[in-house]
């Protein structure tokens, strides 16, 4: 059963972020610029974290309240590294919002697939090299395409879907992976006596740039008209991250819209497919994650 937020819950529910330090990834544009938007004006601190620094800027400079640029490519686990080395004190809130969707097969920087590296593994190696500093939450984006197309699982044995690369099933088996990693970092957490807290959350359909480079001409347009008939805006549709970051919630909860299909409406707790309530996939793909990024999992400090 599907589990709702309070009534109307919206930006306004916020509780005053004053003094406190967030990062959010993918941060110049759609779900990651509303975001920001509304942490920023709660009174925190927030890093756009995103690919290109000019860009970054454009949109930082719109921003009202206390705000920063740094350069951050998911697809390049160097980048990654270095981000994360260049970071200093603490850091309340980690938003793992950056992603791509639906795109032609390509490679990452370190040779993965890139849906998979940029979304999955990108944020993993992220998260892992932050979490000294972290004190609060962690909050990665997925996505209702966890679910399908079919029944999505992970590819263990072909994760860069070699010879058998469909743009879906390279993103919904990402999105899974979110999923997944949510799951076994909060076991991590709980075991190491940490109070930082993992949740997810997924938009529901909110129109952004993302369907706009999706490797099939007809989705493409099919999006286009799903964007203007049935999404959300990117505020509506950034609402169950926010919530996902600053309710009161168990360690891997899983929010999205409470409306029909989880399509758009107000956040709620919301369930997720068996595969994504695996814990035994989850350790497994945690053990791969390590070894392909070389990226493992601190004793946090604020224990």
């Amino acid at each position: 059963m599907t589990s709702t937020a309070p009534s109307k819950w919206n930006v306004t529910d916020i509780p005053d972020q004053s003094g406190r330090t967030a990062v959010v990834t993918g941060a110049n544009s759609g779900l990651g610029i509303a975001t920001v938007e509304a942490l920023a004006s709660a009174g925190a601190h927030v890093v756009l974290a995103v690919r290109d620094p000019r860009r970054g800027e454009a949109a930082a400079a719109r921003i009202p309240g206390s705000v920063e640029v740094r350069r951050l490519d998911l697809a390049d686990l160097a980048s990654v590294r270095e981000f994360a080395a260049g970071w200093r004190g603490d850091l309340d809130l980690l938003i793992n919002n950056a992603g791509v969707m639906n795109i032609p097969e390509s490679a990452t920087k370190d040779g993965f697939e890139t849906q998979f590296g940029t979304n999955h593994l990108g944020h993993f190696a992220l998260t892992n090299l932050l979490l000294p500093h972290l004190t609060e939450r962690v909050v990665t984006v997925s996505s209702g395409a966890h679910r399908m197309p079919g029944t999505p699982r992970i590819h263990f044995d072909n994760l860069d879907l070699t010879g058998e690369y469909a743009p879906m099933k390279a993103y919904s088996q990402s999105k899974l992976a979110n999923l997944l990693f949510t799951l076994e970092l909060q076991r991590r957490l709980t075991a190491a006596g940490s109070p930082v807290r993992a949740t997810a959350a997924h938009p529901g359909w909110a129109a952004t740039n993302l369907q706009s480079h999706d490797g099939s001409a007809v989705r493409r347009a099919f999006m286009r008209v799903g964007n203007r008939l049935v999404a959300q805006d990117n505020r509506a549709g950034a609402l169950p991250t926010l919530y996902a970051a600053v309710a009161d919630l168990p360690g891997a909860s899983y929010v999205g819209p409470d409306g029909l299909g989880e399509m758009r409406g107000g956040p709620a707790l919301v369930g997720r497919s068996a595969a994504a309530s695996d814990p035994a996939a989850a350790r497994q793909l945690w053990t791969v994650s390590e070894e392909l990024t070389g990226v493992t999992f601190p004793v946090p400090a604020a224990v």
